[in-house]
């Protein structure tokens, strides 16, 4: 199915890919500053588990069909679009930060609660699933490690997806540990938290009015 070295070549690809700054670690990174490594951690399975959703989705011919059909693309691209930004507006004009500083340091300290665990999960899952792009991606870049001679190539490309967003797992597990321990070495970081929160919802609309603004590739 897959050369030794060519296996090689598409993990270290992976981890590349995977490290490279977008809204699926600013997704991670904002919510590890907010809540704690245990939601950077969740919001990180979020996005691994909309990527699972877009492999199996390629490997039975939804992805060829946003390849190939302007419609489901747009209708996709909007849906995506309008999620990143109402994710970005809530950001945006969130309170975060308010309040003294007893009752910041004391929400910090209690551990998330389920239902915002939950929550936290739901964001990274939908901010994935909603994303044409993230099909095409996978429909661009795994079959290129897939040998022409393969018997079942809807398999291969299967194992190799799952082998992609395996490997992610911990890249984005570094992603939340990192930024929840800058959080906790930055004492100051509560008090300009609801800074955090305008500059990711701000980027979020960036992400959103891009992925609006993008036109499906040429057949």
């Amino acid at each position: 199915m897959i050369e030794p070295q060519q296996l090689l070549v598409f993990i270290a690809a992976g981890w590349l890919l995977n490290l490279t700054p977008g809204p699926d670690v600013l997704y991670i990174v904002s919510n590890a500053l907010r809540s704690g490594a245990r939601a950077g951690l969740v919001a990180g399975l979020g996005i691994t588990a909309g990527c699972f959703v877009h492999v199996f989705a390629a490997a039975v011919g939804v992805g060829a069909l946003l390849s190939a059909s302007a419609t489901a693309f747009t209708v996709l691209k909007w849906a995506g679009a309008a999620y990143l930004l109402w994710m970005g507006v809530r950001m945006l004009f969130s309170r975060a930060g308010g309040g003294n500083g007893a009752a910041i340091a004391a929400a910090q300290s209690a551990p998330p609660v389920a239902a915002s665990l939950r929550s936290v999960f739901l964001g990274g899952f939908w901010t994935n699933v909603l994303n044409p792009k993230v099909a095409l991606f996978f429909l661009a870049f795994v079959p290129q490690f897939i040998a022409p001679g393969t018997d079942n190539k809807a398999l291969a490309f299967v194992l190799l997806g799952v082998l992609f967003n395996v490997n992610a797992i911990p890249v984005n597990a570094g992603w939340a540990l990192a930024a929840a321990w800058m959080a906790r070495r930055a004492g100051a970081i509560q008090r300009g938290m609801h800074w955090l929160d305008r500059v990711a919802g701000a980027m979020f609309i960036g992400f959103g009015l891009k992925l609006a603004l993008t036109d499906r590739p040429a057949s």
